[in-house]
């Protein structure tokens, strides 16, 4: 094992802890955000649209940009911007204005999540064998940073705005430092070898599926978890911005014991294990009587859910030669969830409860469980054949 392929994949998981600190330190301060502009929780929701609709468009069109330029150049331009727009919403004054740096932010963030999964598969491949669970457990190592940074800024009185921009401003030059860990992405095709790397398996589009059902269900904890946890349940903001943290540790366990338990199980036995665990421990959320025991099923709901959309994320990089193009179109699909769940929530909480709206994770879980029966059993349980490491040099 080589000096550069061990820093290569330290920058991923990095890259990945710095991405689940911003986004995570957004979504924590929601309540601080709908107070500051007087926002109902349908324009929370239409927020939230404005950013996942950002997102979504650039992810549709990563596709093409990844085959042509690939995830180490696209995160050395994209992360830092992801920053600097993060700091554009914490300054943003009015409605209209906040819904312009929301759909930059989405946009930067789109681009830097495509690519930092590929740079993940990059490395998963280098290295040969599973990775992606204990990469994206970076992620949740961040958001969890978020949530408890977040609770310490309301206790002190800082604002949604002074909060945000000092994230940002840790960030950048983080960020701008780790840019020179990444490996370049497999060489690119060209002519007939293109196209036909173009058409994607039918697999990648059914993973598509199932990632959307998963970040539909990840988004909905982190959007509205410490609305209704305070709305609905009556717990005090500080207690209410746990909610978050507490899920984003179910999920660091998940993810941190997920690649060995995907090499002794098998992908498709446990994706269809974690959407019904999904289902049952979400169940509890919605019926919980008291914000503690909320809390305590949030833990239960990010282990259960963890490992799904890494799964489906390095199953399709791994269906392909070029991991870039297919988990671009895995990761497109499974940000439409984002998309549509802050919206559907925030109507429905509106014409009924916000408790009944949520109800739809349960159901999110019990679909991802029946689609992934339909994974075909011979699926790669394990990264694809280990590429040379003398291909991987850390070369600019």
């Amino acid at each position: 094992m080589t000096r550069d392929l061990r820093t290569a994949r330290t920058g991923a998981v990095l890259t990945f802890v710095l991405a689940g600190l911003m986004c995570g330190s957004m979504t924590v301060r929601i309540p601080a955000l709908s107070d500051k502009l007087g926002l109902s929780e349908g324009s929370i929701g239409v927020t939230l649209l404005v950013w996942g609709l950002g997102a979504l468009v650039t992810m549709q069109s990563m596709r093409g940009v990844m085959t042509r330029f690939g995830s180490r150049s696209i995160l050395r331009v994209g992360a830092p911007l992801c920053a600097a727009t993060l700091a554009l919403l914490a300054f943003a004054p009015t409605f209209p204005l906040l819904l312009v740096a929301a759909g930059l932010f989405g946009m930067a963030f789109g681009a830097v999540d495509i690519a930092m999964n590929a740079q993940g598969s990059a490395v998963e491949r280098a290295y040969g064998r599973p990775l992606m669970n204990g990469m994206h457990a970076g992620w949740c190592v961040g958001a969890i940073s978020a949530g408890l940074l977040g609770t310490a800024a309301i206790a002190a009185g800082l604002s949604f705005t002074a909060h945000l921009a000092l994230i940002a401003l840790l960030a950048l030059p983080l960020l701008v430092f780790i840019s020179r860990t990444y490996l370049p992405d497999p060489a690119v095709a060209t002519g007939g070898e293109a196209r036909a790397r173009h058409r994607m398996p039918p697999v990648v589009y059914l993973l598509g599926v199932i990632a959307f059902c998963a970040f539909m269900v990840e988004g909905t904890v982190a959007d509205w978890n410490g609305l209704y946890l305070r709305n609905v349940l009556g717990a005090p903001e500080a207690l209410a911005a746990l909610g978050y943290p507490i899920f984003e540790a179910g999920m660091l366990l998940g993810r941190l014991t997920g690649d060995r338990v995907r090499a002794r199980f098998g992908a498709r036995g446990m994706i269809i294990a974690s959407g019904l665990a999904t289902a049952a421990t979400f169940t509890v959320v919605i019926t919980a009587s008291t914000s503690l025991v909320a809390l305590s099923a949030m833990f239960f709901v990010g282990i259960a859910v963890a490992t799904v959309s890494p799964m489906a994320m390095s199953l399709a990089g791994g269906a392909v030669d070029n991991p870039g193009p297919a988990i671009a179109q895995t990761g497109a699909m499974g940000y439409a969830g984002l998309l549509l769940g802050p919206v559907i929530i925030g109507f429905l909480s509106d014409v009924a409860t916000l408790g009944t709206a949520l109800g739809i994770a349960v159901v999110l879980g019990v679909v991802i469980a029946l689609v992934a029966r339909f994974l075909p059993r011979g699926l790669s349980d394990s990264a694809p054949a280990e590429t040379p490491e003398r291909e991987f040099s850390m070369a600019a």
